[in-house]
């Protein structure tokens, strides 16, 4: 599994520890940064992640700023991305399970380490479920073409 990870100067160290906890699990997760306390905009790191994961070459991405808000937003601008904001199990389960959301995003001022860490493994075991879901996810997709269209 082709994990990456971003964080702005607020998620640095939740980041931090997710990817010693992926380390630790056997995964081999790539840093997109930033690795510094100086501050950094997160629609940066949100849009270089989210292209990275919609290219193909990543099959999951995690982000985490402040809240976990602004890098859901700005990811989701990216064609062909679900974002999903979690905080809780059945929420980081159902963004993979209903919604196929290939990135999640965490808020380090909202969540602590250890939940954090739970609601990844909880993600990263789910998977799409497809069936009733299928419909309304590519619905979310055609949203994408729909809308670059009439631009």
């Amino acid at each position: 599994m082709k994990i990456i990870l971003g964080s702005d100067h607020n998620g640095l160290a939740l980041k931090n520890a997710l990817i010693e906890h992926l380390k630790e699990r056997g995964h081999e997760p790539r840093d997109i940064g930033t690795s510094t306390l100086e501050p950094v905009d997160y629609p940066d790191i949100a849009v270089e992640l989210a292209e990275i994961v919609a290219s193909g070459e990543f099959d999951h991405g995690v982000l985490v700023c402040g809240t976990g808000i602004g890098m859901a937003i700005a990811a989701n601008k990216i064609p062909g991305i679900r974002a999903a904001q979690v905080h809780d199990t059945y929420s980081a389960e159902r963004a993979r399970k209903s919604n196929d959301a290939q990135i999640i995003t965490f808020g380090a001022q909202i969540i602590g380490v250890e939940t954090a860490k739970m609601l990844l493994d909880t993600w990263l075991a789910s998977e799409f479920a497809g069936g009733r879901s299928t419909p309304k996810v590519e619905k979310i997709d055609a949203l994408d073409a729909k809308f670059r269209r009439e631009k």
